[in-house]
């Protein structure tokens, strides 16, 4: 299941990007493009442009997002498991410590690299935050940016 993302009026020519590929490609830690070159050149640090396609990703701005979901996504498998380990074999408290601290730790570090590379890849697909040809401006500002004061 994919949806086509709508654009504006002067988005017209741009072909539609599908959400779902996009972001599934990203959670591949692949370019939300063409889904071959990389999108990280480090554990988090996003790369400047696809080594395949030449897509820039330097848009990006998952910024907190991806941490909030990992910890949503974490925290609804640490809990469950714990209460079933708990009310079937009531184990000392030191035993869940030894437990659900080193597994969190690993799921955490595990999730972060694929939910960021969705979150790029949904903003890519919204050709949010230049995505889409066009830099960001503030609000009201009519996509300008202010001049600093000399």
């Amino acid at each position: 299941m994919s949806f086509e993302v709508k654009t504006a009026p002067d988005d017209a020519a741009a072909p539609p990007r599908l959400i779902g590929r996009s972001m599934l490609r990203g959670a591949l830690c692949r370019c939300p493009a063409c889904g071959r070159g990389r999108m990280f050149r480090a554990y988090l640090k996003v790369a400047d442009a696809c080594g395949v396609c030449g897509e820039e990703l330097r848009h990006q701005r998952a910024d907190d997002a991806p941490p909030y979901v990992v910890i949503f996504i974490v925290g609804h498998i640490i809990v469950g498991l714990i209460l079933s380990v708990e009310v079937a074999y009531q184990p000392p408290v030191w035993l869940h410590m030894a437990l659900w601290l080193p597994l969190t730790l690993i799921l955490s570090l595990a999730l972060l690299p694929p939910v960021k590379g969705a979150l790029v890849g949904l903003q890519w697909a919204l050709r949010m935050h230049g995505f889409g040809g066009e830099e960001d401006g503030l609000p009201g500002d009519g996509g300008l940016r202010p001049t600093p004061h000399n």
